[in-house]
């Protein structure tokens, strides 16, 4: 899968444990430089990728970023997400975008590429005004910008994840095919989750009969959300399942074959209803089958919650690659 070198030097913020980076490894890309401020992140992307990431507030060392050809970044979603405050750049995490700016202009010689990743609600948050103020900076700094929504059940795997992806090209590297950009068009979706869950599953996972009503409830008070179980599309991941929300915004699955291999007890009867273990929600995300696990559960799920859907960003940098190879043919 892996495609050889393109020569382009890469420095990732915002790392995470790597979706956004393993696309670009796949298509040739090099990451020199990584970052995350979560110190499991950075044990899981350590065991996982490469053990050249920082950990540590970017605001603190960004100075110390080596010059780049492209920065890729999925900045953090929540001061812009429905289900955040949605305070946008009066969040303090929100600034962060500034500190990317900070980093475009930290070397005399600017990236010449970048690739921006965030959660929909961006481009319609404050009216308009704070995905505006993005394009307006970036263009000023002399990038193109191609903006699209992208989601990951267009792309081979069984989630629906919707997301912003801002794909920019410096002008001046780039005049003579700066138009022909294309984000990469869907491709046929050939499975579903039953396809992706695991034929081993602890009891741990599933549900007692005591928390099923709460789960299966349509909501409270005056909110309703129609909740359903055994999705062939899986909604969202989110960074908080390891909570167990309700139906209608986390995905549980019923499991009669697993079920049938434990004992129940008369004090915690157990259901066949069950959520997704953590193996169940690296296949939805599209991270490889080897994947190392060096951290709980509970972190597992937060970080596959909030990674970049690998075949999501593969495509991105396959369709930035084929862009490349316009400018190589010119």
């Amino acid at each position: 899968m892996y495609t050889p070198f393109n020569g382009l030097k890469v420095v990732s913020l915002f790392s995470g444990i790597g979706g956004l980076d393993l696309g670009f490894i796949y298509e040739g890309f090099k990451i020199v430089w990584a970052n995350d401020f979560d110190k499991y992140s950075v044990k899981s992307y350590k065991e996982n990728i490469d053990r050249n990431i920082y950990e540590g507030d970017l605001n603190e060392i960004y100075k110390t970023i080596p010059e780049h050809d492209v920065l890729i970044a999925g900045f953090p979603c929540q001061p812009f997400s429905t289900m955040g405050k949605k305070l946008g750049f009066d969040d303090e995490r929100g600034t962060l975008f500034f500190t990317i700016e900070k980093i475009i202009k930290l070397h005399k010689k600017k990236p010449k590429i970048l690739v921006l990743e965030n959660v929909k609600n961006l481009l319609t948050h404050d009216n308009g005004r704070t995905y505006e103020k993005m394009n307006s900076i970036l263009t000023e700094l002399g990038y193109r910008v191609y903006t699209n929504v992208i989601d990951a059940k267009e792309y081979g795997l069984p989630q629906t994840r919707r997301r912003v992806f801002l794909v920019c090209f410096l002008e001046k590297e780039f005049s003579g095919i700066i138009n022909e950009y294309e984000f990469p068009k869907p491709i046929p979706l050939n499975n579903k989750v039953q396809d992706l869950l695991d034929e081993k599953v602890d009891k741990k996972y599933f549900l007692s009969y005591k928390i099923l009503p709460t789960i299966l409830s349509h909501g409270s008070g005056n909110y309703y959300s129609k909740s359903e179980i055994g999705l062939d599309i899986a909604r969202p991941l989110t960074s908080t399942m390891h909570k167990m929300h309700r139906a209608n915004q986390d995905n549980y699955y019923e499991d009669f074959q697993n079920r049938n291999l434990f004992q129940d007890t008369i004090e915690k009867p157990i259901s066949a209803v069950r959520r997704l273990t953590p193996n169940e929600c690296r296949k939805l995300q599209g991270f490889p089958s080897d994947w190392k696990y060096v951290v709980s559960d509970t972190q597992l799920y937060r970080q596959f919650g909030n990674a970049v859907a690998v075949d999501v960003s593969y495509y991105i940098a396959k369709s930035i690659n084929d862009f490349l190879r316009k400018e190589k043919n010119k």
